[in-house]
């Protein structure tokens, strides 16, 4: 799956797959086969932090 570029894109749809289909971001990435770190990397820039508890980024 190709992720959207836009980092307000991009969260919105990574948090719609946790919310739905993963019980937490190892899960998603591993499934996805997407880098854990750059995409906190890439969602840190924009002011996103992944929240364990929530299991969502904000």
């Amino acid at each position: 799956m190709e992720l959207p570029k836009d980092p307000m894109m991009l969260m919105s749809v990574i948090n719609m797959k946790l919310r739905d289909f993963y019980s937490d971001l190892d899960s998603l990435c591993e499934d996805l086969g997407i880098d854990r770190n750059e995409l906190e990397k890439t969602l840190s820039a924009s002011g996103f932090e992944y929240n364990q508890e929530l299991n969502k980024f904000w």
